[in-house]
């Protein structure tokens, strides 16, 4: 991806959450990309504009910038220009309404008006405000202009030390957005899908505090989710124990053996128009359960083993014409030989075979690659890269 794709210009208003924003800016710098932050009057009540300036390494512009500018352009038409992605966190509810309505009366709001490029919007206030008729009324304005892409917010204690919904959502959750829009330019061509996805790993157990597992973290899957949320569609992720929170908007139900996760796939499936099997399951389990812990003495020498339900062909044997079904191979050595067998002999549509022997790979990594392998014979790679651009690899590969 060129510097010039990795432009993101971030809107702070006036709410205790702007001091979140700082590690939005401080990840986006570390990660290669170019930072521009417009403070409201009310967001330096929170945090100053030093603070920004030194996590991004650029000037924070306020709205002193914008009535005193003696830039050769007027500074909110050089910034709207600038711009790939505006993100504005935490918005408020007073900015919220400005934006709905298009009304422009500081740096920010003109700098809106004056853009062009995908707006991510993460709201954050009182429960009492966020639910109040008008503001949610002026949320689905603005949602309705298919420029905006809104977050939605989280529920937990706010500032007003009240439980209820109105948080905003965590900086890792928006920072992963802004990469997806900055890969997408904002595209949402998964509108109106409902996409079912398998992640992690499963656990069979021999006694309650044994078991047959291995090392998937569920990370694969999760980047799935978080990719085809953000490209539009209704995602399901039914996951394996993880030590993450699924993204906000996603159904997510979590499982533990492998008995468990194929229940539940079978019985979101029907709804599901693309299914994407990242999980890596058992394929065997104990063959006998003991409900008590047993001592080490008793432990058997050689353990008996029974096969467990294979998820994959299963849900193969119920696939509907309209459903399409990606299933993942994870090997060392030759990994396309074996994918392709497991592609023809699972009734795939395609597979995504990923070599869990290279580094930064496979398991517990934050990054992957793969080769992409269908039905028609085609085969594309995916190199190196984080897992969220491995998934929307994945997704621009795969055609329904």
């Amino acid at each position: 991806m060129s510097s010039k794709s990795n432009r993101v210009l971030i809107g702070i208003t006036g709410g205790i959450a702007a001091y979140k924003i700082c590690e939005v800016v401080s990840t986006l710098f570390k990660q290669g990309i170019e930072v521009r932050v417009i403070l409201t009057k009310s967001a330096r009540e929170f945090i100053t504009p030093l603070t920004v300036a030194t996590l991004s390494r650029h000037q924070a512009y306020t709205d002193e910038d914008f009535w005193q500018s003696t830039n050769a352009h007027p500074l909110h038409i050089e910034l709207g220009e600038w711009a790939n992605i505006f993100l504005i966190a935490p918005l408020t509810a007073n900015t919220l309404g400005k934006l709905a309505y298009g009304m422009a009366d500081n740096l920010l709001t003109n700098t809106v008006l004056a853009s062009k490029c995908p707006v991510l919007i993460a709201p954050a206030m009182n429960t009492d405000m966020w639910e109040q008729v008008t503001v949610q009324r002026n949320w689905q304005m603005l949602l309705a202009d298919t420029r905006y892409h809104g977050m939605g917010t989280a529920s937990g204690l706010l500032a007003c030390d009240r439980i209820g919904q109105g948080r905003m959502v965590e900086p890792p959750e928006i920072v992963s957005y802004v990469q997806s829009l900055l890969y997408t330019g904002g595209k949402r061509d998964l509108a109106g899908k409902r996409v079912l996805i398998s992640a992690g790993g499963t656990r069979e157990f021999l006694d309650p505090v044994r078991f047959i597992g291995n090392p998937s973290t569920g990370k694969m899957g999760l980047a799935l989710a978080q990719a085809a949320l953000h490209r539009g569609a209704n995602v399901t992720l039914v996951h394996g124990v993880a030590d993450w929170e699924a993204p906000l908007g996603v159904k997510a139900i979590s499982v533990v053996s492998a008995e468990e996760m194929g229940q539940v796939m079978l019985g979101e499936f029907a709804q599901a128009d693309i299914i994407v099997m990242s999980a890596a399951v058992a394929d065997v389990k104990p063959r006998d359960f003991s409900i008590e812990k047993l001592a080490k003495k008793v432990l058997p020498e050689s353990l008996p083993l029974a096969p467990v339900t294979d998820i994959v062909a299963e849900l193969a044997n119920c696939k509907q014409p309209h459903q399409k079904l990606i299933g993942f191979a994870a090997q060392t050595g030759d990994i396309i030989t074996p994918a392709l067998d497991k592609l023809r002999r699972k009734n795939l549509d395609a597979i995504v075979a990923n070599p869990i022997d290279q580094k930064d790979s496979g398991f517990g990594s934050d990054r992957n690659q793969a080769i992409y392998l269908d039905r028609q014979g085609n085969q594309l790679e995916i190199p190196p890269c984080s897992k969220l651009a491995m998934a929307h690899y994945i997704f621009d590969f795969f055609k329904i």
